[in-house]
């Protein structure tokens, strides 16, 4: 069901962004992705971290899709028409995690696959002290008998840099796809700038602090963006408790927008969130600034969610923390200000619809 209110677009994923940009032309995708998706298991509220030898009981727990769903829920509860292509085992893990993203959130798993024989790879993350840590167990899924044509056309593609996405980056720019990359830990602790050549084909580089400074040799994340935005059109270097900062390596303008303070339940996912509120905001056309802070702000209301995936935030939560923050007391008004924007997006009154959340059993999938 589609419902029109004044400029805003609604479907049953609540709010469309880019209601005002779409022709008849456009492709059947906004964002396309690809990766290895999990089942994540929480377990939050743990006073410590667990100490060898003893036994550790958490307060709090969940299950929900991992890895590359965190990425591809957030894009589809922020309105954006998802594909995601992934591996799915043919366990009961497995058909939770396709149900959940598939009939849960509406994405697109036409160019997904079921492995017979192959388990689902599981991730445990143990939330406490504001940090988390994870296990993980899996196996590589075997190649697919004939692989789908990759990528399809899309306004966007979000990719991790690797030597075997190399080709893939290079056709997805060539459809005019605008490419939005980040990039994992270098385990090898070279930091080689090589490794970074295919920014030359990607609209948008997403990396944190560290990783920044790291690749460009560089003891400040803000050095660390300028010098980066001399590879990629946008340079967005995340400063996790000081918020994000970025520049447009074509028109030179620069923005960093503080973070939020939240209490934080679980920070599993926050940065894929992060990802998907500043890909909204570029296909959506607004200003560096207002897509800094959007990002931040669909990051900040994750963390007080268990779970990477189903903590994402939805248009009702967004409008719900809008007209919320406006009625503080004492509240800073230039804080107020860098979020007004948000005024002429979100709906005059927050429109309830129901948001899947991490529940501590698969079990209450289909109700969860």
């Amino acid at each position: 069901m589609t419902i029109r209110d004044g400029q805003h677009l609604y479907t049953a994923a609540g709010l469309d962004p880019l209601a005002a940009l779409r022709t008849p032309a456009d492709p059947p995708c906004d964002v396309y992705l690809t990766g290895s998706v999990f089942l994540d298991i929480i377990f939050t509220g743990l006073d410590s971290a667990p100490v060898r030898g003893t036994e550790s009981w958490a307060s709090g727990m969940g299950s929900s899709p991992g890895g590359v769903a965190n990425m591809a829920t957030a894009l589809a509860r922020l309105g954006l028409r998802t594909s995601l292509a992934a591996a799915f085992g043919d366990d009961h893990y497995g058909e939770y995690c396709w149900d959940a993203l598939e009939q849960g959130e509406g994405i697109d798993l036409t160019l997904s696959r079921t492995v017979p024989g192959w388990h689902s790879p599981v991730t445990v993350s143990m939330a406490y002290e504001g940090e988390r840590t994870m296990v993980s167990h899996g196996h590589e899924a075997p190649p697919a008998e004939s692989a789908p044509q990759c990528p399809p056309p899309a306004r966007a593609a979000i990719a991790s840099l690797a030597p075997d996405r190399a080709e893939w980056i290079a056709q997805a720019a060539r459809k005019g796809t605008r490419v939005f990359a980040d990039v994992g830990w270098d385990e090898s602790g070279r930091w080689d700038p090589a490794d970074l050549a295919d920014l030359e084909h990607c609209e948008a580089f997403l990396p944190n602090a560290d990783e920044a400074m790291r690749y460009t040799r560089t003891e400040c994340p803000l050095a660390a963006a300028h010098a980066l935005s001399e590879h990629v059109r946008l340079a967005v270097v995340t400063l996790g408790a000081e918020g994000a900062y970025a520049v447009d390596g074509a028109t030179g303008e620069s923005a960093q927008v503080p973070a939020i303070e939240v209490e934080a339940l679980d920070p599993t996912g926050a940065g894929d969130v992060f990802v998907a509120g500043f890909v909204t905001g570029t296909l959506a056309g607004w200003p560096l600034a207002d897509r800094l802070a959007f990002a931040g702000l669909t990051a900040a209301l994750s963390v007080q969610e268990f779970g990477g995936s189903l903590s994402a935030p939805g248009w009702s939560e967004i409008a719900a923390w809008w007209q919320s923050v406006q009625g503080l007391p004492d509240q800073d008004p230039a804080a107020l200000r860098r979020y007004a924007f948000l005024e002429d997006l979100l709906p005059a009154a927050a429109r309830p619809w129901p948001l899947r959340r991490a529940v501590p059993t698969i079990g209450f999938g289909r109700n969860g």
